[in-house]
């Protein structure tokens, strides 16, 4: 049954700045990955309607498999609404012959100037079956902390 996920972080830099690393190639590329793995884009074209396909490959598959090839995750992504300093929202599908990762993930991520500097928020909704919500979670904060570190610098 599809689920819901959330996480969210408040990053030491100016929206402006965090914005920017959200529909960067380079930026994307630096910090999107979670931790124990690395990722690389075969095309990517950040507007409306645009996509992009990343493939991020696992430092070390053997306690967790990929789901496209036996090291490495497939992500094929539209962008379906880009509001430019507010948020960026995504329809995400995995390449896998496993049905359980089936389906259109959305992920909205959104930023909100606060005090300390910049909040962001990522919601994805309808996780596939297959994707642990353990994994999923510390995916999600993984790539935040990865978002703080190059933004904060």
């Amino acid at each position: 049954m599809p689920r819901t996920d959330r996480a969210s972080r408040v990053i030491a830099a100016p929206a402006d700045r965090v914005w920017a690393a959200l529909v960067d190639r380079e930026a994307l590329t630096a910090w999107l990955p979670p931790a124990g793995m690395t990722g690389r884009f075969e095309r990517f074209d950040a507007r409306p309607g645009g996509s992009y396909r990343l493939v991020l490959t696992h430092s070390d598959a053997s306690g967790s498999p990929g789901k496209a090839t036996a090291d490495s995750d497939i992500v094929e992504a539209r962008f379906v609404d880009v509001v430019p300093g507010v948020q960026v929202v995504q329809a995400v599908d995995f390449v896998s012959e496993d049905p359980a990762y089936a389906g259109t993930m959305t992920m909205t991520w959104g930023v909100t100037a606060v005090e300390a500097g910049t909040r962001v928020d990522v919601v994805a909704e309808d996780v596939p079956d297959g994707i642990s919500a353990e994994d999923h979670a510390a995916g999600l904060v993984s790539s935040l902390n990865n978002l703080a570190v190059y933004a904060e610098r």
